[in-house]
């Protein structure tokens, strides 16, 4: 039975859905103003990592991304660079969902963008205010009145009361009161701007995701997705627009995941500690970036250093280990070795399933794989044939794809290959006369370039790495 800890109520709940057999998922995207940096690789991860978990279980999944293409920031950046605002963004979504492909995440089945949902932007602005939810002011801009929200707060944990302590109202805002929050924000010169009922401007941040939400999956939503630096207050206000508007529970599942921290400190745009996920992949490969989230839990803040690399690095090789093909001299392994395999093979499976319907708990589903890597490694070491490891490399293959992991191995030109192997040949010559200083030259050189040799009692093989 899967439980999925609900950052609404605290605690993990089992999971049911809304509809038999389908999962409605809404996970906040990037703001697009700039490069995607590794922080926004690691919450898409994570939620890919639970569609393709739910996925596996038997549901479908209908997942909707978005894309905020209009915001200050990107108003602000492309005034700096002294480009059109909309093609500033619509060039960076296209390279952020490059960067998707390249880190073997799903697609969306859809990706909505603020400036493509401005009717409905508009409509539900126009609904809280008939409501008495929401108010325009005499300078154009239109407030949620947070004082009509008899919970407001409940996702944060916080109290209007001590919220209002601290607040303020800026200069130029018309409040009724300090945490009323923005729907719609007049135009100023030389802003993208959009004709309302309320003069020309355009929607603020929060608004933005709820007509999106509603307009893609519907009143109401399994899952509402994000990383927890968004509980307050963009999740915050987005259930109180939602449910103020429906007059119905928004999401009944609310997941956060915890944020990538560089240097101890929380990686992002805005403190610029920050490392882009383009640089990322010119130095490792997408399988590391996966690697790290699942070596973690992902409610909580996951380190990135260059040990948690290499030994995600390390882990992947190990897996890869176990995919090596049986020795061509092979005659079976011993039956007491195959039926360790046997059984370590239905437990990785019961590991994994078990782990998974724990929060997703990837590092004990992780546990588990690792335990049959070693089982596998052992029985082809013991003479195990192609036919008998099948099996076992089979789950092996179909678990670590639920997680998404590709384990590419690399691969050289076919000229590089050929090369490989006549040195290979070689060095079993250099052998043969006993010559092991120039034997360890080669291997020690090969393995600079990627190449791993390896010498058993059936001789040797190599492969890359």
């Amino acid at each position: 039975m899967l439980r999925v800890y609900n950052t609404l109520t605290r605690k993990k709940e089992t999971f049911e859905t809304l509809e038999p057999g389908l999962v409605k998922m809404y996970v906040c995207g990037p703001t697009v103003y700039s490069d995607a940096h590794v922080g926004h690789a690691m919450s898409a991860l994570v939620f890919d990592i639970v569609r393709r978990y739910l996925e596996y279980r038997g549901y479908k999944v209908k997942h909707v991304m978005n894309f905020t293409d209009v915001d200050d920031k990107i108003i602000a950046r492309a005034n700096q660079m002294g480009v059109d605002p909309f093609n500033l963004a619509n060039g960076y979504i296209r390279d952020f969902e490059k960067h998707l492909e390249d880190l073997n995440i799903m697609p969306a089945t859809s990706n909505p963008q603020a400036t493509r949902t401005m009717d409905k932007i508009q409509a539900m602005i126009q609904g809280l205010i008939e409501k008495g939810y929401a108010y325009p002011a005499a300078n154009g801009d239109v407030y949620f009145r947070v004082t009509r929200d008899d919970d407001y707060g409940k996702l944060s944990g916080r109290r209007l009361e001590e919220m209002n302590a601290g607040a303020r109202i800026e200069v130029g805002e018309q409040k009724e009161h300090p945490m009323d929050f923005a729907l719609w924000k007049a135009a100023k010169p030389g802003e993208p701007a959009w004709e309302s009922p309320w003069g020309k401007g355009r929607p603020g941040w929060h608004i933005e995701c709820s007509a999106m939400n509603l307009h893609e999956l519907g009143e109401q939503i399994d899952i509402h997705g994000g990383g927890n630096d968004l509980i307050f207050p963009h999740h915050e206000n987005e259930i109180a627009q939602s449910e103020s508007y429906t007059g119905k529970p928004f999401a009944r599942y609310w997941m956060h995941n915890g944020m990538l921290q560089l240097s101890g400190e929380k990686m992002s745009k805005s403190l610029g500690n920050l490392i882009t996920i383009t640089e990322f992949l010119e130095k490792r490969d997408g399988d590391v970036m996966r690697m790290i989230v699942l070596n973690g839990n992902y409610r909580s803040p996951l380190a990135f250093t260059d040990e948690a690399l290499d030994a995600a690095e390390k882990g992947l090789e190990r897996i890869k280990s176990a995919f090596r093909p049986a020795s061509p001299s092979a005659k079976g392994a011993p039956a007491d070795v195959l039926s360790a395999l046997a059984a370590q093979t239905e437990t990785a499976q019961q590991t994994f399933t078990d782990s998974m319907d724990d929060d997703f708990n990837t590092s004990g589903a992780l546990a588990g794989l690792f335990d049959l890597v070693r089982t596998i490694n052992t029985a082809r070491d013991a003479g195990a044939t192609a036919e008998q490891l099948a099996p076992a490399q089979t789950t092996l293959r179909e678990l670590t794809g639920v997680l998404g992991l590709r384990l590419a191995e690399k691969t050289g030109s076919g000229d590089a290959d050929k090369f490989i192997e006549l040195l290979v040949e070689v060095r079993g010559e250099v052998r043969k006369q006993k010559l092991w200083p120039l034997s360890d030259l080669i291997r020690d050189r090969l393995k600079q370039l990627g190449v791993t040799i390896e010498d058993s009692k059936d001789g040797t093989t190599w492969r890359w790495s």
